[in-house]
């Protein structure tokens, strides 16, 4: 047989699969089925392509696409933004972006210049700042700038705040009121990275038994969770499958 014949029996195979699982009008069979490549265009154009425009998950593997392709792509783009129009939107755009890629120096010097007159205190500008920072290896300024954003912000809320907020603290080595902290984050955490991290330091503080505990808690919540959940908390969930394995 044919390799295009092939190639187009498997895709309208698999477009009339999509058809039938997600309800849609079973005319399309048909037409998938007497018309080869062109309704498979014209199919994935009319239904999937919507579909995936609206779709967060199909969003977010776009822009991992895209940014394997040219990582720099958004950075540049607020960039020539901000040459253009020097507003404090733009300035937060591409301290967000230089935050994404890693260049954190750029980062914490764009906050902190975002950080004035009516923006001095804003919580979202001063969580970038921090997060900046603590990517300097600088916990302790991190740290600073999160008490400082409690002070002025007491009804701000954000998870990933506390957990770097946790994690500044064990960088200065105050290691009791980091397992405060991590324990109290680890509560509501959306995912594993914090009750890995709160185990892992219950570990190095010799308590084995208590680590154990919580790497068994992550496996148990994980075997439990969907396919998807189990996808994007693989790191974290290898990591406690290692670490109950070390500690036997």
């Amino acid at each position: 047989m044919s390799p295009i014949v092939l190639l187009s029996i498997v895709l309208q195979i698999a477009c009339c699969v999509h058809v039938v699982r997600t309800g849609r009008p079973l005319y399309w069979v048909f037409i998938l089925l007497l018309f080869s490549y062109i309704a498979v265009l014209i199919y994935f154009i009319a239904e999937i392509l919507p579909e995936l425009r609206h779709n967060p998950d199909a969003r977010k593997a776009v822009r991992r696409f895209k940014d394997r392709i040219d990582p720099e792509r958004e950075k540049r783009d607020a960039s020539r933004l901000l040459n253009l129009s020097d507003t404090p939107e733009n300035r937060r755009r591409l301290a967000a972006e230089s935050l994404r890629s890693g260049d954190h120096a750029q980062a914490a010097e764009l906050y902190g210049q975002a950080l004035k007159g009516l923006y001095a205190t804003d919580p979202d500008l001063m969580l970038g700042l921090a997060k900046a920072q603590f990517g300097l290896g600088q916990p302790r300024q991190a740290r600073e700038t999160l008490d400082a954003l409690i002070a002025a912000n007491p009804d701000f809320r954000s998870s990933d705040g506390h957990l770097l907020y946790a994690r500044a603290v064990e960088g200065v080595g105050d290691i009791p009121a980091a397992l405060h902290e991590y324990e109290t984050v680890a509560q509501g955490y959306p995912g594993e990275e914090a009750r890995a991290r709160y185990a892992l330091l219950l570990k190095r503080s010799g308590d084995e038994s208590r680590a154990a505990a919580i790497f068994r808690e992550i496996l148990t919540r994980s075997d439990a969770a969907p396919k998807y959940y189990r996808r994007d908390q693989r790191q974290w969930i290898e990591l406690a499958r290692r670490e109950l394995a070390s500690l036997g």
